[in-house]
């Protein structure tokens, strides 16, 4: 069988109908048959297929439009085989409950299709460690993974990337190891949250912490501490929260009132927003006239009336875009590949000034 497509595209060109030409069904086709139709390389029909290659858009056109004629469409599996490259990249997630993570999900997975990746991802049940399922990714043939809101050893990041693999860490840090990462600057964010609390004229704050063994936590609350100290306040009280959950945000509220707090920074919006609930409708206070409140994330729920939250604002977008860069920087590079993005802080009614009386 021979088909003939055109090569030159003139106005009295036009493209054959293939409609009714005859196909062998129980062949597989490949690149080489589109290739030896058009009489270029492979590698030619292979860049056509890739968004990111460096190809004429004529030429392209004419490829797609052979490949669409014969029926052709690119073995990604095959292909991964004989390049040992996927293009398949890991996003290992733990709970979905915090919405700020649902956000990185569809904001990552979209820039990293935009970036001819596609996103596999691994969600860790309560109480599963990166440690113990990273060895498992392996059997996936992934190029690269992207750890969001869990925490890795050194060890195991070392396993990784002598694999050959690209380790990433995604709103969180690896101390004394040179793993890449994307974070927003947690510090800053809390020295934000204690200067706007004094500006508004709040004197004994609180914090409500996140989980202990996370940099994201442990970073706030040095930022916090640190500012407390620099304005010459101290800390009212602090507790502890092992899910940053808004149960954990509600209970932290109740455990921090006999400290008779009037600003409680919360580690994350979910949590403040659970604080918000257990302050006005479990101690009868108002906030914020009684207590002031501040999170971190700046999730949709902020901004609902009902809780209309002072927050800090991480821009997720330019983090996003980062993390999927990381992705391209050969090993052994000298660019920068911990990447902390600066953050704002988003003022709305949780935080009003109080009135001066007297």
């Amino acid at each position: 069988m021979v088909i003939a497509i055109g090569i030159t595209h003139s106005a009295n060109h036009r493209k054959p109908n293939m409609a009714n030409a005859p196909r062998d069904a129980t062949r597989i086709l490949r690149a080489r048959d589109v290739a030896d139709l058009l009489g270029v390389s492979t590698s030619m029909i292979s860049r056509a297929f890739n968004p990111q290659a460096s190809i004429s858009p004529a030429m392209r056109k004419r490829i797609m439009e052979a490949a669409e004629a014969l029926g052709y469409r690119p073995n990604v599996i095959a292909s991964s085989l004989s390049t040992r490259r996927s293009k398949i990249v890991a996003v290992i997630l733990g709970t979905l409950e915090n919405p700020f993570y649902a956000q990185v999900l569809e904001r990552l997975s979209r820039e990293l299709q935009g970036a001819g990746y596609q996103s596999l991802l691994f969600n860790l049940a309560p109480g599963q460690d990166v440690d113990s399922q990273l060895p498992y990714l392996l059997q996936y043939n992934v190029d690269a993974v992207i750890i969001v809101s869990a925490s890795i050893s050194s060890g195991i990041a070392n396993d990784w990337t002598n694999s050959g693999r690209k380790v990433i860490l995604f709103n969180r840090t690896l101390p004394n190891m040179p793993v890449p990462s994307v974070c927003c600057d947690n510090q800053q964010g809390a020295r934000l949250a204690v200067d706007h609390f004094v500006a508004t004229g709040r004197e004994r704050l609180a914090f409500a912490a996140g989980r202990r063994d996370t940099s994201t936590n442990a970073e706030r609350e040095l930022g916090f501490l640190a500012r407390l100290a620099e304005v010459g306040t101290k800390l009212a009280a602090k507790v502890d929260n092992p899910h940053c959950s808004f149960r954990d945000g509600y209970n932290a509220a109740l455990k921090l009132a006999p400290a008779q707090p009037d600003a409680i920074f919360f580690a994350n919006d979910v949590m403040a927003l659970g604080g918000v609930e257990a302050i006005e409708k479990e101690l009868k206070l108002r906030v914020p006239e009684d207590i002031a409140v501040i999170g971190f994330d700046d999730i949709p729920m902020a901004a609902w009336p009902t809780y209309s939250l002072t927050t800090i604002h991480p821009p997720l977008d330019e983090m996003v875009a980062s993390a999927v860069k990381l992705l391209s920087v050969p090993e052994g590079s000298t660019e920068d590949t911990r990447i902390i993005h600066p953050v704002t802080l988003v003022v709305r009614d949780s935080t009003q000034p109080r009135e001066i009386t007297g």
